[in-house]
């Protein structure tokens, strides 16, 4: 599984871009919110979906891991597929869709082009429940932008932290030192758990 790809950004459009990683180059599909992260300087790290079909590998980038998470949340919805995960995130912040579906905002999730009444209902019915178990409203509201925290969280879940918990621990450390780094994150939340 491709988790990341870093290298040179080497064509920009609203849908794809194409980073040349070493002599290759990837073409990845993005979101129009991602679309808007992308610094244009010439470094450029995406999170990555890998997508295998019998007709194809398809490659989906993302400028958090929020927003990966959220893309891989709609895709586990039946009904949804790739397309139309992309054009949610398109239309809607991963934020505006994590407070959707919490909510129930059926209405929201149904101003998005291509769904309908109840396939709005059925994402709100199948994450609802997902949603609230790793998402704190008033934390997504609040700190969900952090990219550091996002990543010292993904790497305290592979080592086998509980999420909520792991949270708490970084958030308070985020508190005394908001400009900590990943590395640094990581090893006071480490000491802590």
């Amino acid at each position: 599984m491709i988790t990341h790809i870093q290298g040179k950004l080497v064509e920009k459009n609203l849908t794809d871009v194409v980073i040349d990683c070493n002599g290759v180059g990837y073409l990845l599909n993005i979101s129009l919110h991602t679309y808007s992260e992308i610094p244009n300087n010439e470094n450029l790290k995406l999170y990555t979906h890998l997508q295998i079909k019998e007709d194809a590998h398809t490659l989906y980038g993302f400028s958090s891991l929020i927003e990966r998470e959220v893309f891989r949340l709609l895709l586990s919805v039946s009904g949804i597929g790739a397309s139309t995960a992309r054009t949610m995130l398109s239309s809607l912040t991963p934020k505006q869709v994590i407070e959707g579906i919490a909510s129930g905002d059926a209405p929201l999730i149904q101003s998005i082009k291509g769904i309908g009444a109840k396939t709005a209902q059925r994402v709100i019915i199948d994450l609802k429940d997902k949603v609230l178990k790793i998402y704190d409203l008033d934390e997504v509201s609040a700190t969900k932008d952090n990219t550091n925290k996002d990543e010292a969280l993904s790497a305290l879940e592979v080592l086998g932290y509980v999420r909520k918990q792991a949270e708490r621990v970084v958030d308070k450390i985020l508190k005394t030192e908001p400009e900590a780094t990943v590395e640094n994150l990581i090893k006071q939340a480490l000491k802590n758990l």
